[in-house]
């Protein structure tokens, strides 16, 4: 046994000092490709997670409510068990709020419905902008803030200290945000400009905070405009030094706080036109339950 294992040793350091360096390095290579594909994988599974576990917990606050209900019905269904004598209009009453309570389910299974047909758009756009504008850049955030999705850009991507004019990086990116808003008609686009605290001096035309966080994000709107992007659906914001990231307290964060926020807007309003609604019959039938009894 000792011998086999010896024989084998060998013969794997013979294999081994066969392989030329090149062929090493070209499996070294493919090691390394492997491991960031291996990295970028893991990158899109976390975000998938998060996004689920944001889904999973809107999902599970209207199954509580479902629940809620369903629990009420039973409780009125017992407790009409117990009654011995019931008046002709009682009777009446009772089998109202019985209808009313069916059909509050179904309200709620079509609100439930509604909000997951909103979570898919939304998804769909994180998608798709990380998939056109890429997620490998600290200076470029992707996300959703209250259910919009948004990118985030870095003063430092976009413009120069104190300037409202465009690198010629940021051209790169804003083309990919001018495609995918084409690809989209029926949604909008907020461009929202933030600056830090520190006051505008250089002269000139603007005279403060607010003019610069204004013109960056007319800036923006233009380039896009000339990238293709149709004039109708973009919005330009200002916002100045209202509302930081993070106190301005160092030149780190002060950086942090200079940025330019898109919020790509779907056009939705027919889920929030009904949701809106049917609460406001459920409301109602409420109301009319209450005198009934």
């Amino acid at each position: 046994m000792k011998r086999l294992l010896i024989a084998g040793i060998a013969s794997a350091l013979l294999l081994t000092s066969c392989v030329s360096k090149k062929e090493y390095a070209a499996l070294e290579a493919r090691q390394q490709e492997t491991q960031d594909l291996l990295n970028s994988a893991t990158v899109k599974l976390n975000s998938c997670l998060e996004e689920k576990a944001s889904a999973t917990t809107r999902v599970k606050s209207l199954e509580e409510r479902i629940a809620e209900m369903r629990k009420d019905r039973n409780d009125l269904i017992q407790s009409s068990k117990d009654l011995t004598m019931l008046t002709k209009q009682g009777a009446s009453n009772l089998e109202k709020s019985l209808e009313s309570l069916k059909e509050k389910d179904l309200k709620i299974n079509r609100l439930q419905d509604a909000l997951t047909k909103k979570d898919s758009v939304t998804l769909a756009l994180v998608t798709s902008l990380k998939k056109e504008v890429g997620i490998n850049d600290t200076d470029i955030e992707i996300n959703v803030e209250k259910g919009v999705v948004f990118i985030s850009l870095s003063d430092k991507v976009l413009f120069k200290s104190g300037s409202y004019n465009i690198t010629s990086r940021a051209e790169e990116i804003l083309g990919k945000v001018a495609t995918v808003i084409n690809g989209k008609p029926n949604f909008e686009a907020l461009v929202e400009g933030h600056t830090d605290n520190v006051p505008y001096n250089k002269g000139g035309v603007l005279i403060d905070n607010w003019d610069l966080s204004a013109k960056r994000a007319t800036a923006i709107v233009r380039k896009l405009v000339d990238l293709g992007a149709n004039p109708a659906q973009l919005i330009a914001a200002g916002r100045s030094e209202f509302v930081p990231l993070v106190d301005n307290s160092t030149s780190e964060n002060r950086s942090t706080n200079r940025r330019t926020k898109i919020y790509v807007l779907p056009k939705i309003d027919q889920f929030y036109d009904m949701i809106e609604q049917e609460m406001k019959n459920m409301s109602g039938e409420d109301v009319q339950v209450e005198e009934g009894n």
